[in-house]
């Protein structure tokens, strides 16, 4: 459980949601892998020459980026990654267990739910032909590229948003989905959005977020860095303690903790433009071109298909409007 910087008890928290979502992370935490950090070590030169070489790809294309989106074109053949996972017999996931709608524990059956939890099950089925061999493992934001670099999971589907500065340290899938950074606070705030409102107010993000990128660059005056948290899910339990004064993260998590705590609200408009996609390790095309064959026929489909329905069941409540997935863009090589 993530204590508070005062230590205020959680019967202090505003809103119905608040109590219930304190109660949630105090459980989860206990109930899902957490990721242990682990740095692993090797003598092994070839693989340090192959990966230095990867390295210097990803970072010539992060360079010359200009739609980070284009992943991979789909494959459905196998390599060294698909061959990976086949021979242990599970894929490994590092997901969120807090976000409500995305993925979470649900405290009635105990079981992982979500939009994520979905298109991860989905893949394990494709690599795997089982929906249910997944070892899933919550990971908090700032630790999902370390997660992909250390060997610990296979994929992150963890509402990670694709950018060119994260191209330098992983390979992403084509997107399955597009958000926007926008506020969050409580409807009786004075705050009106991503602007000049925010001139003195304490604001929350997390660390290695894009809503931590984007407050270093244009803060609006607003009070920030000493209140940047490990995972995005401790941003709320701070704002309904009355420690911040809004929080500033993608729109597709804030639409959920709004459903979960009726006192606070979605403020102004989505001031960016993002995609999520599933993230993979360095050099695993194969893998990474098999998920995007999986995401080609998840999308497909239209209103009847695979996406759709997971939006309907997961987000359209909170995020009405989507008529239809992202479309799949890929590169030429």
């Amino acid at each position: 459980m993530t204590r508070t910087s005062t230590g205020a008890p959680a019967g202090r928290l505003r809103g119905w949601g608040g109590v219930a979502t304190m109660a949630a992370a105090c459980a989860l935490t206990a109930s899902l892998t957490l990721l242990p950090l682990f740095h692993g070590g090797g003598d092994d030169s070839g693989s340090a020459a192959a990966g230095q070489s990867v390295t210097q790809a990803a970072a010539a294309r992060a360079d010359t980026c200009e739609e980070p989106e284009r992943s991979l074109r789909p494959g459905g053949g196998e390599g060294a990654a698909i061959e990976k996972i086949k021979k242990r017999g599970k894929l490994i996931a590092g997901v969120d267990q807090n976000s409500f709608r995305w993925g979470y524990r649900n405290p009635a059956t105990r079981e992982l739910e979500g939009f994520d939890i979905d298109l991860v099950r989905a893949m394990a089925k494709d690599i795997l032909g089982d929906p249910e061999k997944v070892i899933y493992r919550a990971i908090p934001t700032n630790q999902r590229i370390l997660a992909l670099q250390e060997d610990r999971v296979d994929i992150v589907v963890r509402t990670m948003t694709i950018n060119c500065t994260r191209l330098k340290d992983v390979a992403f899938s084509s997107a399955y989905f597009q958000a926007g950074q926008q506020v969050l606070a409580p409807k009786t705030s004075t705050v009106k959005g991503y602007d000049e409102s925010l001139a003195g107010k304490k604001v929350c993000s997390a660390q290695g977020s894009t809503a931590y990128d984007a407050l270093a660059k244009e803060s609006f005056g607003a009070d920030f860095e000493k209140f940047t948290v490990s995972n995005q899910l401790d941003c709320l339990v701070r704002l309904q303690l009355g420690e911040v004064d809004a929080v500033v993260t993608d729109n597709a998590l804030a639409a959920g903790q709004a459903a979960q705590d009726p006192a606070v609200e979605l403020k102004g408009k989505p001031f960016t433009k993002e995609y999520y996609g599933i993230a993979a390790k360095l050099g695993s095309d194969d893998l990474v071109r098999r998920l995007n064959q999986v995401l080609d026929d998840y999308r497909s489909g239209g209103p009847d298909g695979p996406w759709m329905k997971a939006y309907d069941n997961w987000l359209k409540a909170d995020l009405p409007g989507i008529k239809e997935p992202p479309e799949a863009k890929y590169r030429d090589n």
